[in-house]
């Protein structure tokens, strides 16, 4: 006998509530860059997708589905794009030396 048992599609964007769910989101794909570099892009388009998306595209100067296609999974954003979106998210991308082993 087999259960036809049904799960909700999981989508991390309805976990992102807060900016520090964001910052914590954004600072895990930064670790994972060196070896993907599409986490960061991915990760602004969880972001992205948790708030209200259009208006995002509005605040960046972009169409919502352009938006939508630099921050998927297979995006390609610019520099810039990835630059616009973290200041219209209220986010800043920053970098810190490494502490130096005693």
């Amino acid at each position: 006998m087999t259960d036809d048992v049904r799960y909700p599609i999981f989508d991390a964007a309805d976990h992102i509530a807060t900016a520090d769910d964001a910052a914590i989101l954004l600072e895990t794909a930064l670790e994972d860059a060196a070896d993907d570099p599409g986490a960061l892009p991915a990760a602004l388009g969880i972001i992205a997708r948790s708030g209200n998306m259009s208006d995002l595209a509005r605040r960046v100067g972009m169409s919502r589905d352009g938006l939508y296609r630099a921050l998927s999974e297979d995006g390609n954003p610019t520099w810039s794009t990835v630059l616009q979106v973290t200041k219209a998210l209220n986010l800043r991308v920053e970098i810190h030396p490494e502490p130096r082993s005693a």
